[in-house]
């Protein structure tokens, strides 16, 4: 492990340096790798893998035949790498169970009864595992149980590794029946493309992943625009206006200073007056929203969040009401007014962007 100081607190992390592709390949060599789900983060992580060189198959309900003919375009072969999620977990050694929370809830059954002693149970997410008590998820104790959660959407974790920068991944033994586990996940890890690796537990993963997704990564980022945007248009300015001044500017120049060298970076390289007015206000939006960080870990922590979901998500119309809110997003005056000005963008940049993500999808996973 390499030892790096993150702000002042040094901790181990795991890289391509330490760990290489090669080793990887060593330790999953006698090993078949099933990706259960074709949905989010699967097809990702399996094409990651298939192109490192590593043995995968991939099981997936034909019901769902978006995702099944999804697979096949992928290059998977029905009867070859591609079965029922039954048989996959059969032939495999290691099941990496990459459908949604509320579908591992409901798959459990068949998952369980299938697990042979020895295998690797593999997740990216620490959901089902830490809120068994409502999910009923609780491996047999023969079985490995592993966890790789990469730090982004599944179509980040394809258009990094195709670009050879990798995406930052978390990984945790929860359960090492074989002595073998921790070799396992690592091996995986880098499998799927990990640029590196950092240590976490299954609490601690599924505990700041729902608060960043409900919090800065997805919740309250579009709660916060949705704020600027309605202020100014009720101000009088227009809808172009009002979307580049809340939205355009931030995803194509300064949250794009913030990755390249933090956030001083990206105050540095503005104007005197926004600089003084961030700093400013800085700490007044910090203030205001503390609050509703510490409501939303808390209800986290208790697994009110996940009672939500799995209430929510586990419903036979869930994708129907699913689309109806993001359809009222997308159709909303401020995402119209962002459509026409992704439209206006040059067209090279257009081509560009479609060229990298050509063959890839999914979002954030779970």
């Amino acid at each position: 492990m390499a030892i790096v100081d993150f702000g002042g607190v040094k901790e181990e992390v795991i890289t391509r340096k330490e760990f290489t592709l090669a080793k990887a390949r060593r330790v999953l060599k006698n090993e078949t790798i099933a990706i259960i789900g074709y949905g989010v983060q699967g097809p990702a992580q399996s094409l990651n893998m298939r192109d490192n060189g590593f043995n995968v198959i991939v099981g997936q309900s034909k019901a769902f035949k978006k995702d099944w003919d999804r697979a096949i375009k992928d290059g998977w072969k029905p009867g070859k790498t591609l079965f029922d999620i039954e048989e996959a977990v059969q032939r495999a050694t290691v099941i990496q169970y990459l459908v949604s929370d509320a579908a591992q809830k409901a798959l459990w059954p068949v998952i369980k009864k299938n697990l042979k002693p020895g295998d690797a149970l593999y997740f990216s997410h620490g959901f089902s595992i830490v809120y068994r008590d409502q999910t009923k998820v609780i491996p047999p104790k023969d079985v490995d149980v592993l966890l790789v959660a990469p730090k982004g959407s599944g179509t980040s974790v394809r258009r990094n590794f195709l670009s050879g920068a990798g995406i930052n991944s978390s990984f945790a033994v929860h359960q090492d029946a074989t002595g073998r586990a921790h070799e396992r996940c690592i091996a995986i890890g880098i499998g799927i493309g990990s640029g590196y690796l950092f240590p976490t537990t299954f609490e601690h993963e599924v505990w700041s992943d729902l608060t960043g997704e409900r919090g800065v990564l997805m919740g309250a980022l579009a709660g916060i625009m949705e704020a600027q945007y309605d202020t100014l248009r009720k101000h009088g300015h227009s809808p172009s206006e009002a979307f580049n001044e809340t939205v355009e500017e931030l995803t194509q120049s300064l949250i794009r200073l913030v990755d390249e060298n933090g956030m001083d970076w990206m105050y540095a390289n503005c104007s005197a007056t926004a600089q003084r007015g961030a700093l400013d206000w800085k700490p007044k939006f910090k203030k205001a929203v503390l609050p509703v960080f510490s409501e939303l870990y808390e209800r986290v922590k208790t697994g009110k969040e996940t009672a939500r979901v799995l209430q929510s998500c586990g419903q036979k119309d869930y994708q129907k009401q699913l689309s109806k809110e993001l359809g009222e997003i997308g159709n909303s005056e401020m995402w119209r007014a962002g459509a026409a000005t992704r439209g206006l963008r040059p067209k090279e940049a257009a081509k560009k962007i479609t060229k990298s993500t050509k063959g890839v999808g999914g979002r954030k996973s779970n």
